[in-house]
């Protein structure tokens, strides 16, 4: 397990990588717990300031589950009742870590790698990348919570177009519908990433921790008629954080601020 998800931290930025090029990084039930539970250790390390995804190689981001689990794993309803739980405590925590999320995409991003991917905050893909959920041919659905991901990111018809015929989305087209927030060649995707997940580092980290927060909450209750008195008031607990006079006097000092998430 230590070798097919592999971790490394460097300047604030935590890189997570499936690491299963034989079979095109499919995830285990195994990895999905260990996914969970990396995002545990995480949101725990306070020098994290931004967390990339990405699999090994070129060739594929994930191709999702691994298929020759199924027997074992997920062979009838009660089997794969408990598989989805692994599946979703992974994803969960992964939409929910209160740090920026950047899924890095090359190659293949089918199944459950595709949901993974809708599961993080932005989706930076190279021009080989393909994306699909090809359910239909196996006979089994996605989630709910999967599905309504994808939803929020592409709309119910466009759904709909790739559940119904189980088809690979091209990364040109991936773009236009909104499922990938940016498309870059290749031979750039690594290094435009880090550049990206750098910019992002560099900001103020409880801005963006309740940014997400927000998100969810107008995801939830778009008419934001349910606000909490906690909700309404967290749009101004930043003006009394260390990071916001910090911010203000950088802006001030015409200087590059440092920002520590207090």
């Amino acid at each position: 397990m230590g070798q097919e998800i592999l971790l490394a931290r460097a300047n604030g930025i935590a890189i997570i990588t499936i690491n299963r090029p034989a079979q095109r990084n499919a995830v285990t039930y195994a990895m999905w717990h260990r996914l969970a539970a990396l995002m545990a250790e995480l949101e725990a390390d306070a020098d994290v300031r931004v967390v990339v995804f990405r699999g090994t190689g070129t060739q594929a981001f994930s191709a999702g589950a691994d298929i020759a689990e199924f027997e074992e794993q997920r062979k009838n309803s009660a089997l794969a009742s408990k598989y989805h739980a692994a599946v979703e405590e992974g994803l969960e925590a992964i939409a929910h870590l209160p740090r920026p999320t950047i899924a890095m995409v090359a190659g293949y991003c089918v199944g459950g790698g595709l949901e993974l991917a809708t599961a993080a905050d932005l989706r930076i893909a190279a021009d080989n990348a393909r994306f699909g959920i090809p359910t239909a041919k196996l006979g089994i659905v996605v989630g709910y919570r999967e599905m309504s991901r994808l939803v929020q990111l592409i709309g119910s018809g466009m759904t709909m177009d790739i559940l119904l015929t189980a088809r690979l989305v091209e990364a040109e087209e991936a773009l236009r519908i909104g499922l990938i927030s940016r498309l870059v060649p290749l031979d750039e995707l690594e290094s435009y990433t880090e550049k990206v997940a750098a910019e992002i580092a560099g900001t103020a980290p409880l801005s963006h921790r309740w940014h997400k927060q927000m998100l969810e909450t107008v995801l939830r209750d778009p008419g934001l008629e349910g606000l909490t008195p906690e909700e309404k008031k967290l749009i101004f607990a930043c003006f009394d954080t260390e990071d916001f006079q910090e911010g203000r006097r950088a802006f001030l000092e015409k200087r590059k601020p440092v920002f520590r998430g207090r």
